[in-house]
C-alpha cells in the first residue's frame, strides 16, 4: 500500500493498522500538503528577513537559554547543536514497528504547515520509509513534554547524515546505507531541530501500537476464556443477553455476545451442571473484559485527536501572522491515557491467571495440574507460577508515571507528563498480557481433553485443532517453557491474521 499524507483528511487508527501490516507499505505528501509546508516555510524566512525580534527557538536559544539571541550566521548551526545535544538516549531499542510509526507521525505533524521546515525534510522522512531505513532510537530519555526530545533527535540524527540506522535488520552507520541508497542528508536551516525534536511522535507511536495490540489481544481474550470456560464446566447463565441490558456498559454487552458466539453448539455448555454457580473468574469475564474493552475506546479517542494535531513548537500561523510560543508538545493527555490502557490490560491477564489456577485445582473431575499420572508428574503447576510472576510485575508497572514530574531546565520546564515512561511501560504489560493468556490457553487446551468424548463448539474446535498442529496434549511431564513459547508463537499468529 502507499499511504498519502494529508492535512485536510483524519489519518485514523486502521489506516496506521494496514500500514504496519503491510511490510512494503510506503508513504508520501499529498500536493495540498506540500503546498502548506512550503507556504509556511517561505513565511519564516521573509519573517526573520524583515524581523530582528527573538523568536524562540529560530533565533534564541533553547529552555530556560531562551533569552539567548543567536546571530544570524549561527542560525543553522544552532539547528544542528540541536539535535546532536539531545541525542542521550538510553536503554533498550525501540522495536522497528514502533519507530516506523513515530517516523510516518512525524510527517503527519509537520504536513499541516505549521512548523516552518523545508519540503525536503519531511519527503527525507518519507524515504526512510520507503527504504526500511530506521533511525536507531532507545526507549529511555523522554519526559514526555517538551516533546519527546532525545527519542526524536535519535529519529533526526539520520536526516543529518548522523547516527545509526537499522536497515534488512542490521545495524549500520547512516553514511553507509545513505551513500549505497544515493540519499542525501539535509542540511537544517531555523527551526528545524526544533520542529522535529519538539512533538509527541515517541509516545504516541507507542501508544497507537499499544491500542491496536490491545484490540487484538481482547479478541483473543474473549476466545481463549470461552476455551477455559469449556474446560471448567461453567454455567452459561451470566453470559445471558438479557443479563447484559439491565447493567448496558457496551464493552460488557459486546464480551457477552463474543462468549455466547463461540460456545454456540458446545455439547459440553449443554450438559448439566452440578454447581449453583461459577467463581468470578468465570461468571464475570463479562464485566471484566468488557471494562477492558470500554477503555481501550476511551483511550483510541485520545489517540486519534493526538496523531492528527500538530505538537511541536512554536507554531507558525500564516493567516494570523503569528508566531505563538505554547505547550502543544506536553504530553498530558496521552500519559494518563496510557496509565489508563496499562491498568486495564493488566487485567486481562489478572483474571486470566486466577482462571489458569482453578484449571490445574483439581475440581470438576479434572485431575490435579492437569495430567493423567499426579505425583510423579507435576504437570502444568508450575505454568501458574510463571503467570502470577507475570501478573505480579504487571502491577508493579500499573503504578501511574503521570502522576509523578521532575523539574528540568533550570526550572523552565517545571511540570512533565512522564508520557513516555506511561508509554514504554504500558508495551511491556501488553507484552506481559500476551504471555498470560498463552499460558491460560496451553492449560484450557489440556484440560478440555479430559472432557471427552464430549465436544465444545464449533469455534472452539477449530481453535483446538489449529493449536493442535503446534502442541501437543502433554501425558506426561515436558520441558514446558518450550510448550509455552509454542503457545505463544500460535498466538501471535492469532493476532497477525
Amino acid at each position: 500500500m502507499t499511504l498519502t499524507i494529508d492535512h485536510t483528511k483524519r489519518l485514523t487508527l486502521a489506516e496506521l493498522k494496514s500500514f504496519l501490516d503491510d511490510h512494503g507499505a510506503k508513504v508520501n505528501i499529498s500536493k495540498v500538503s506540500q503546498k502548506a509546508i512550503i507556504d509556511c516555510r517561505n513565511y519564516l524566512d521573509d519573517k526573520l528577513k524583515q524581523n530582528k525580534a527573538p523568536i524562540y527557538g529560530i533565533n534564541t536559544g533553547f529552555g530556560s537559554l531562551c533569552n539567548v539571541k543567536i546571530v544570524d550566521a549561527e542560525i543553522e548551526q544552532l539547528q544542528i547543536n540541536l539535535v546532536k545535544s539531545h541525542a542521550c538516549g538510553l536503554g533498550e531499542p525501540v522495536p522497528q514497528e514502533v519507530v516506523k510509526l513515530m517516523l510516518l507521525l512525524k510527517i503527519q505533524s509537520l504536513s499541516y504547515g505549521k512548523s516552518g521546515v523545508q519540503l525536503k525534510t519531511v519527503q527525507l522522512l518519507c524515504e526512510l520509509i520507503n527504504h526500511k531505513i530506521y533511525p536507531l532510537v532507545y526507549q529511555q530519555g523522554s519526559l514526555g513534554a517538551s516533546g519527546d526530545l532525545a527519542p526524536l533527535a535519535h529519529l533526526s540524527l539520520p536526516l543529518l547524515g548522523l547516527g545509526k540506522v537499522i536497515h534488512n535488520n542490521k545495524l549500520f552507520d547512516t553514511k553507509d546505507v545513505f551513500q549505497e541508497k544515493g540519499i542525501e542528508p539535509i542540511i537544517l536551516q531555523s527551526k528545524e531541530g526544533l520542529a522535529l525534536l519538539n512533538g509527541t511522535q515517541f509516545m504516541s507511536a507507542y501508544g497507537v501500537y499499544c491500542i491496536l495490540q490491545s484490540e487484538r489481544l481482547n479478541f483473543l481474550a474473549d476466545k481463549i476464556s470461552s476455551l477455559s470456560i469449556d474446560a471448567f464446566d461453567v454455567r452459561l447463565d451470566p453470559f445471558k443477553e438479557n443479563l447484559q441490558n439491565i447493567r448496558s456498559h457496551l464493552g460488557q454487552i459486546k464480551t457477552a455476545k463474543a462468549i455466547r458466539a463461540n460456545l454456540e453448539g458446545s455439547e459440553i455448555s449443554k450438559q448439566n451442571k452440578t454447581q449453583v454457580q461459577d467463581p468470578y473468574s468465570f461468571r464475570c469475564i463479562p464485566q471484566v473484559h468488557g471494562a477492558t474493552k470500554d477503555t481501550l475506546n476511551y483511550v483510541s479517542s485520545v489517540f486519534e485527536i493526538e496523531i492528527n494535531s500538530v505538537t511541536d513548537n512554536p507554531t507558525i500561523f500564516i493567516e494570523e501572522d503569528e508566531i505563538i510560543s505554547g505547550g502543544n508538545f506536553h504530553g498530558q493527555p496521552l500519559a494518563l491515557a496510557l496509565d489508563f490502557l496499562c491498568i486495564a490490560m493488566a487485567e486481562l491477564a489478572n483474571i486470566s491467571e486466577r482462571r489458569i489456577f482453578l484449571l490445574i485445582s483439581g475440581q470438576r473431575a479434572l485431575p490435579p495440574f492437569l495430567t493423567p499420572n499426579h505425583g510423579l508428574n507435576s504437570g502444568l503447576m508450575i505454568t501458574q507460577y510463571s503467570a502470577a510472576s507475570i501478573v505480579s510485575q504487571n502491577k508493579q508497572l500499573c503504578s501511574p508515571a503521570s502522576v509523578d514530574s521532575i523539574v528540568s531546565s533550570n526550572g523552565q520546564e517545571d511540570h512533565v507528563s512522564m508520557g513516555a515512561n506511561a508509554a514504554t511501560k504500558c508495551f511491556t504489560v501488553i507484552n506481559n498480557v500476551e504471555k498470560v493468556l498463552a499460558i491460560e490457553l496451553l492449560n484450557a487446551a489440556q484440560a478440555i481433553e479430559f472432557r471427552r468424548p464430549l465436544k465444545s463448539s464449533p469455534v472452539i474446535e477449530n481453535l483446538l485443532l489449529q493449536y493442535r498442529k503446534q502442541v501437543s496434549f502433554i501425558n506426561k511431564d515436558e520441558i514446558l517453557y518450550e510448550l509455552i513459547q509454542a503457545s505463544q508463537r500460535f498466538i501471535k499468529t492469532q493476532l497477525n491474521d
